[in-house]
């Protein structure tokens, strides 16, 4: 099956075409993705937004050869993008060429035990300090990128009596600040996952991200550019499990000839192909939009990931059903983005949100 699309960029079919394993230990694939493959460019450029449709591309081929490199570079962006948009001249300089090369990775710390989608319950705290700076409080949990992260943009509830969304805001947080601490979570697949805590974490001034209060707009419009992308990376997962499929189903034989001889693994596969399809589509239309210029694509980016996470979580369940036994084996392709898969599912909006989000389009005309 071809590319979900083609790049625009002759550059970046190139670096794609060199992406290959992406083997070894978290921190390494983070700096490789940068300075050997210079992908982190397409996060942090130079001038302008994010061009959507090339993290779409970056993300399907990551996805498709190393979940965990797809997962880090997510992470980086989502750590790094609201710096560009929402940093000062300074923040700029100081941070955002380090991110671009792969010498300093990102992190993103919204999620805290007691506040996933409901974002305005978060409960850290930033308190203003005599000295124009601010002292941190509280816990985040579920936390990509833990241990090895540089620094984190860390959303925090600051002094007011607003909405509780209202009185949001982002700081950026070095990751050996005095009063962090990271304590990684062990799940699924190998992941950098963890909690991040803060007690009496003082930071300067310069760490405030944009205005005070501006903290859940800023988090709305990172998650709002990169949720089409989660869509790309379900698909790329997708691919690999159907070309894994096809390719075992093609050489396995059971009652005289190979699976795919027989029709109801070519009904599955059938099936498989053409979600694969659907899902591309929904992708490519919200990326489309978007760098079309479009100022919000809820809806379009809401489609595209609830369509392509759920269809690419039944498209590799499929595998797992046509390799049997064996799909089940640790060290099978086809059993690693099984547990690869569920969590794209959940973050940057569960499906439930996502289906809220589609439905009260429609109620509110």
């Amino acid at each position: 099956m071809r590319p979900f699309f083609e790049p625009r960029h002759d550059e970046l079919v190139a670096r794609l075409a060199a992406i290959d394993g992406l083997g070894g230990a978290p921190r390494d694939v983070a700096e490789a993705l940068g300075r050997a493959h210079g992908l982190y460019a397409y996060l942090v450029p130079d001038a302008g937004g994010v061009d959507v449709r090339s993290v779409c591309a970056i993300r399907e081929r990551l996805a498709y050869v190393s979940p965990l490199a797809d997962a880090i570079f997510a992470v980086h962006g989502l750590g790094s993008y609201p710096i560009a948009l929402a940093g000062t001249p300074d923040q700029r300089r100081a941070w955002l060429p380090g991110l671009r090369a792969g010498d300093r990775i990102a992190g993103f710390a919204l999620t805290e035990p007691d506040a996933g989608s409901d974002v305005a319950s978060l409960r850290t705290t930033a308190t203003p300090t005599d000295d124009g700076g601010w002292t941190l409080a509280g816990a985040k949990t579920l936390i990509s990128n833990v241990g090895i992260a540089d620094q984190y943009v860390v959303f925090a509830k600051t002094p007011g009596d607003g909405a509780p969304h209202s009185r949001i805001t982002a700081f950026v947080v070095d990751a050996r600040a005095d009063g962090v601490n990271e304590a990684p979570l062990r799940v699924g697949d190998d992941h950098p996952i963890g909690e991040l805590t803060f007690r009496g974490c003082r930071v300067g001034a310069d760490a405030l991200l944009g205005e005070v209060g501006g903290g859940f707009a800023l988090a709305m419009q990172t998650l709002d550019t990169f949720r089409v992308t989660v869509g790309a990376a379900a698909v790329g997962m997708a691919r690999r499990a159907f070309d894994e499929a096809v390719a075992h189903a093609r050489r396995r034989k059971q009652f005289g000839k190979p699976l795919l001889r027989h029709q109801l693994v070519q009904a599955m596969v059938a099936d498989m192909a053409t979600e694969i399809d659907a899902a591309r589509l929904l992708v490519l239309r919200a990326a489309y939009e978007k760098d079309a210029g479009r100022e919000r694509v809820t809806v379009e980016a809401a489609m595209a990931k609830l369509f392509a996470t759920e269809a690419a979580q039944r498209v590799i369940d499929r595998a797992v059903q046509i390799f049997g036994g064996r799909g089940v084996v640790a060290g099978e392709v086809v059993e690693a983005l099984y547990r690869a898969i569920r969590p794209l599912r959940i973050y940057e909006g569960t499906s439930e949100i996502q289906r809220l989000i589609i439905g009260k389009s429609f109620a509110e005309g």
